[in-house]
Order: structure tokens, then sequence, then C-alpha cells
């Protein structure tokens, strides 16, 4: 009887994953309390320009991983599309509505 031999079942570590994969990322149907939204996960190196943030009005800088989440109903619109920290999207739920504010404004008001 010869030995059993081991062969892997998927490609190894050291070959990229396919160009279209790494550009346009990996995507979803998420369910939250506002329904369902379509999310695309945006890896590093196919973060190309930079967005401006709806969760924190922060800027998303190029070339840092983030997600790409709209309607799932309007799943042909791209104005709908907003770019997220992947924080963000993941505590939108537990935050209060993003209000902006200059430098100088209090930060908590009187009361």
């Amino acid at each position: 009887m010869s030995p059993r031999r081991n062969r892997p079942r998927r490609p190894a570590a050291s070959e990229p994953p396919a160009e279209e994969h790494v550009r346009r990322g990996i995507e979803g149907v998420q369910q939250y309390q506002d329904g369902e939204w379509m999310v695309r996960s945006i890896f590093g190196g196919a973060a190309t320009k930079s967005y401006l943030c709806p969760g924190c009005m922060q800027q998303i800088r190029p070339g840092v991983a983030h997600v790409v989440a709209w309607p799932a109903d309007e799943r042909g619109d791209a104005g709908d599309r907003r770019h997220w920290h992947t924080g963000c999207w993941r505590a939108r739920d537990r935050r209060s509505p993003g209000v902006e504010r200059s430098r100088n404004a209090p930060r908590y008001g009187r009361g």
C-alpha cells in the first residue's frame, strides 16, 4: 500500500486573486433596520480615489479598505452608492445621525 498524498484543494496563498475580484471587491446583501442594502467590500489595493464617509464625515484616503453600500432595490443607480469606513458602516445602527460642525463650534449644548 502506498502512502496517502495530500493535495491542496484551493490555490496556494502566494497566487494573487483574480484581477476582477480585486477590482470589484466582495458583494452581498445585508439586512438592517432601514431595509436591505447591497454592500461591496473594497480592498485597499483597489481604492484609488478619496471619498467622504457619511458616517463620520471624514475622508477615506486612497489605499484604505472600505465599504460601498446602496439600497438593494436600486441596484443600477450609481447615484445612491456611498463609500463608508468599514467600522462606520458596522456601527451605523448604534450611532446618532451625523452632525457637521465647524472646528470652533461647541461639541455639547448647554442645558
